[in-house]
């Protein structure tokens, strides 16, 4: 807000957008960073709206897949490496992508291809930004181009993380 008093008191460009971490395992830009971007028109470009991978499903079970990030961060990594994937990957976030996962199936998609449409929906959000280290997880990814939720999903999906709330910690 104060760059955008700046902005307007010396009549310089506003800023268009803000890009912060935003995805179903991170939900606090809901409240005070959303009404602000509706209010001032600032578009949020969410990263990591697939919470560092865990939203894919491939860390369910206590999985280490070779080759991700927080596999080598929990396997190899130093004492803040550790903390950061012990914030994405934990028992919160797990049970989340299950049930998220449970949701996904029922309409016939990928947890990948939910959260990613689930991101898209937010009348803040004006484009998500999402990386891909292989060919494959491509698929999944585009899969949510065209996937609307519908209002029943939506709080289906906004049930499941009130029960556990900011799982992220």
């Amino acid at each position: 807000m104060k760059n955008l008093w700046e902005a307007e008191k010396h009549g310089l460009a506003r800023m268009a957008s803000v890009q912060n971490n935003f995805s179903l395992i991170n939900r606090r830009c809901e409240s005070e960073l959303a009404q602000v971007c509706r209010k001032e028109g600032v578009s949020l470009l969410p990263y990591s709206p697939l919470g560092g991978g865990v939203l894919t499903g491939k860390y369910n079970g206590g999985a280490l897949p070779s080759g991700a990030r927080f596999t080598d961060y929990i396997q190899n990594g130093g004492p803040r490496q550790k903390r950061m994937a012990s914030r994405f990957v934990n028992e919160r976030t797990l049970e989340t992508t299950a049930r998220l996962q449970v949701i996904a199936q029922d309409l016939g998609v990928s947890v990948t291809a939910l959260a990613l449409a689930w991101s898209r929906q937010h009348d803040f959000v004006a484009s998500t930004i999402v990386g891909a280290s292989q060919f494959d997880q491509l698929e999944p990814i585009l899969a949510a181009i065209d996937l609307t939720l519908s209002d029943e999903v939506m709080k289906a999906v906004k049930a499941v993380t009130r029960e556990i709330l900011y799982p992220m910690g």
